[in-house]
C-alpha cells in the first residue's frame, strides 16, 4: 500500500510540473508579444506623413494673416534667419536632409500662414523639430514670409545652383521675363566629335 501511495505522489508532482510548464510557456509568450506590439504602434505612427502635423494645427491658428506679407524686406529677413536656425535641418535650398523635411513640398508651400507659424512655434518634438517659441513673433512671421516667397514653380535651375536660397529682390524680378535661349556660340555647350 505505501507503494501504491508513492505513485499517486510523483503523478502529482509530474502533473503540477507539466501545469507549471503550460503557464510559464504562456506567460513568456505573453510578454513577448507586448514589445512586437509597442513596436508595430511605433511603426505605424512613424508611417504618418512627416506633414501630418500641419493637420494638427487648430483653427485659430491656421486663419491667423501674415503681417508681413509682401514685404521683400521681412523676406530678406527670414532667409537669413532660416540659414541661421532652420537650414541646418532642411537644407540650404530648403529641400529637406534626413534630419528635417523638404518645405518646398505642395504640403508646406499650400499650408496657411497661421499653421506655418503655428509649426514653427510648437515645433514637431516626435520628429525632431524643436520648439521656437523662444524667437520673437516678429523673427518667426520673416521665416514664414520667406517659406511662402519659396514657391515651386519660381526655383528655376539655375537659382538651384546659387549658394542659397534667397529670393532676389522685387526691383529686379520682372513677371514677363522669360528663360533666356542660348543666342551665342559660347552659351552652346562644345561635344566632341566622335573619331
Amino acid at each position: 500500500m505505501k507503494h501504491n501511495f508513492a505513485f499517486f505522489r510523483s503523478f502529482n508532482r509530474l502533473r503540477i510540473a507539466t501545469v507549471g510548464t503550460i503557464v510559464l510557456a504562456f506567460g513568456m509568450f505573453a510578454i513577448s508579444q507586448a514589445p512586437a506590439q509597442n513596436q508595430n504602434d511605433s511603426l505605424d505612427k512613424n508611417k504618418k506623413s512627416p506633414y501630418a502635423a500641419m493637420a494638427e494645427a487648430p483653427e485659430k491658428a491656421r486663419e491667423k494673416t501674415n503681417p508681413l506679407v509682401g514685404d521683400s524686406d521681412a523676406v530678406a529677413a527670414g532667409g537669413k534667419l532660416f540659414e541661421q536656425h532652420c537650414a541646418e535641418c532642411h537644407g540650404q535650398k530648403a529641400g529637406g536632409t534626413r534630419h528635417g523635411v523638404s518645405l518646398l513640398r505642395d504640403e508646406v508651400q499650400q499650408a496657411t500662414p497661421g499653421t506655418l507659424f503655428w509649426i514653427l512655434t510648437n515645433g514637431v518634438v516626435r520628429r525632431g523639430m524643436p520648439v521656437w517659441s523662444k524667437l520673437p513673433e516678429p523673427e518667426r512671421w520673416q521665416i514664414v514670409t520667406f517659406l511662402q516667397s519659396l514657391t515651386r514653380p519660381s526655383l528655376t535651375r539655375q537659382s538651384l545652383s546659387g549658394p542659397s536660397l534667397m529670393p532676389k529682390p522685387a526691383s529686379s524680378q520682372s513677371e514677363t521675363s522669360e528663360p533666356r535661349q542660348p543666342s551665342e556660340a559660347r552659351d552652346i555647350p562644345k561635344v566632341a566629335a566622335p573619331q
